[in-house]
């Protein structure tokens, strides 16, 4: 039986399998083996659809957020829940950076962000652009991960061996980390740097308070 839930599935199915671009109508409505216009009863309009594959899959983020626990714990719990939503559904994740989302789903990870910012002692405009740094990092950790924008890793090894070491003594003497990227780590280290930058920023506001 066709049903909302359904057709936001195979929207997500098709986005993982070949790319947001892939998404309409028509192809939601093949991999269902139904009409187009059946589509609609459940889905006004394409916006709609991308819509809906946003609010699932941030529906999906298992925050569990400890309010006893240290400001700096919390937002590394926050930032992990969305990793790892993000690491299930890579490319619809994208679909959600794209969309301006003010229901119940698009808001709540928002909400949580800044209620424990503004806990740290980071006022409104700060809370703001710390949420935006945040947010800024998990796109650009994801968009490696699926090799959208430039890892310096993996690099083959037999390019590596081309180099001339005289004049890339730098990349010829790294090169056996160039050659490999574990994204896990790769994403602790960055999240642990963000943190820690966080915390002497916040330090800082205190004393001068």
């Amino acid at each position: 039986m066709l049903s909302r839930t359904r057709i936001v599935d195979a929207a997500i199915a098709l986005i993982e399998r070949a790319g947001a671009d892939a998404v309409s109508m028509r192809g939601i409505a093949a991999e269902l083996g139904v009409g187009v216009m059946s589509l609609y009863n459940h889905v006004p309009n394409k916006a709609a659809l991308l819509d809906a594959i946003s609010e699932s899959v941030l529906s999906q983020i298992e925050f569990t957020d400890d309010p006893s626990a240290h400001w700096t714990d919390r937002v590394r719990m926050q930032a992990r829940a969305f990793r790892q939503i993000a690491h299930h559904y890579p490319r619809s994740t994208m679909v959600v950076f794209s969309r301006q989302l003010h229901s119940t789903a698009g808001l709540l990870p928002v909400e949580r962000a800044l209620a424990t910012l503004r806990d740290a002692g980071f006022e409104g405009e700060a809370a703001v652009r710390m949420l935006r740094m945040f947010v800024a990092y998990i796109v650009g950790s994801l968009l490696r991960e699926v090799g959208v924008t430039p890892t310096f890793a993996p690099v083959r090894d037999e390019a590596l061996v081309e180099v001339d070491p005289a004049l890339f003594p730098e990349v010829s003497s790294l090169s056996p980390y160039l050659t490999s990227c574990d994204h896990d780590e790769e994403f602790e280290f960055g999240l642990e740097l963000l943190v820690q930058a966080m915390a002497v920023r916040a330090e800082k506001r205190g004393a001068r308070g």
